[in-house]
């Protein structure tokens, strides 16, 4: 069976890739032209260049694999308003489905974000019946993933396209070439953490989100979203499992909200003077204030969905930044 896999080079689609091949699926990855994907080079996977936004790219690369997995978005949060995050997470999206839809693929797997979903509490986390409260933030990124869901579950729903939605939380794990995630671990080996907001979010394993999406080719019902997820922390507790796992200081000084969000703020304004992207925005200030807790139940119950210790998976990606020199 041949799987097409968008955006296989990022955290994600890097471990994915490596469980669809232990499967013994046929891995077609497409990534931008001209991209250089060092966490997927001495694969056997046949490799190809592609635009999202050119309908013809698309349409040769879905024609005539069993199934896709469109990883591929942009992620940028800075500006909090682009036109390219649209055109590449909504119009791009579109794209994809008109292709699977024309050379009637076997099933479409989407990969959305948990903050397509109202989040919650620790005691009542949220869940795939919570409507989308992001569009508050004002963050393109956040707004165009939750539309790009939409045109998903439309298309299965007028179109008869066997299609289903996976929302990952907060992912960490080995193959973070940008790095992405893992930069929270860099940061706390660092010591360029300043201190810890009072907000939490919701951790899990990637290489779990890649055994779940493998699953999602057979497993699962069509139209369904699945949040797939795995421990709901306090920045506070993620530092200290973070510091623990890797063996520095932990990170001990609470910050108040006024603080970050005041930070954000003007963090964001001379971004926007200077012309560089800052690493905390205004909206992402007040996102770590908040409590953005979700939970995994449906998937691991429809999706056999793992849960692998958030210690475990800080421990596989700081081994991979050592091992390939981003610990220097």
């Amino acid at each position: 069976m041949k799987v097409l896999v968008t955006g296989p080079d990022g955290v994600l689609g890097s471990n994915l890739v490596r469980e669809l091949l232990s499967r013994d699926y046929e891995v077609i990855a497409m990534s931008e032209n001209g991209k250089k994907s060092p966490t997927i080079d001495n694969l056997n996977i046949t490799k190809i260049g592609g635009n999202l936004l050119n309908p013809e790219d698309v349409e040769a690369a879905v024609d005539g694999v069993d199934y896709v997995v469109h990883c591929a978005a942009s992620t940028a949060m800075w500006p909090s308003k682009s036109e390219i995050v649209n055109r590449v997470n909504i119009d791009g999206t579109l794209t994809v489905i008109n292709a699977c839809l024309k050379h009637k693929v076997k099933r479409l797997i989407y990969i959305g974000t948990a903050n397509s979903f109202g989040s919650g509490t620790k005691l009542n986390p949220g869940t795939e019946k919570n409507a989308y409260e992001g569009e508050r933030y004002g963050l393109d990124y956040m707004d165009s993933k939750y539309k790009a869901q939409v045109l998903v579950q439309k298309a299965v729903r007028d179109e008869g396209l066997d299609a289903i939605v996976i929302n990952p939380t907060f992912m960490i794990g080995p193959y973070d070439s940008k790095p992405s995630s893992g930069q929270m671990i860099l940061s706390v080996h660092s010591r360029k953490v300043p201190g810890y907001s009072l907000g939490g979010k919701n951790f899990v394993a990637v290489k779990d989100v890649a055994f779940a999406i493998a699953n999602a080719l057979t497993q699962g019902r069509k139209g369904e979203c699945y949040i797939v997820s795995n421990e709901n922390l306090t920045y506070k507790e993620a530092f200290d499992k973070i510091a623990s796992t890797i063996g520095v200081e932990m990170v001990t000084r609470k910050l108040s909200s006024f603080t970050i969000t005041s930070f954000g703020k003007i963090n964001s304004f001379f971004a926007k003077i200077f012309g560089y992207p800052p690493q905390v925005t205004t909206e992402l200030a007040i996102i770590a204030t908040e409590e953005h807790y979700y939970s995994g139940e449906k998937a691991r119950r429809e999706l056999g969905l793992p849960q692998t210790p958030i210690e475990t998976a800080i421990d596989e990606c700081f081994d991979w930044f050592n091992k390939n020199g981003y610990l220097k």
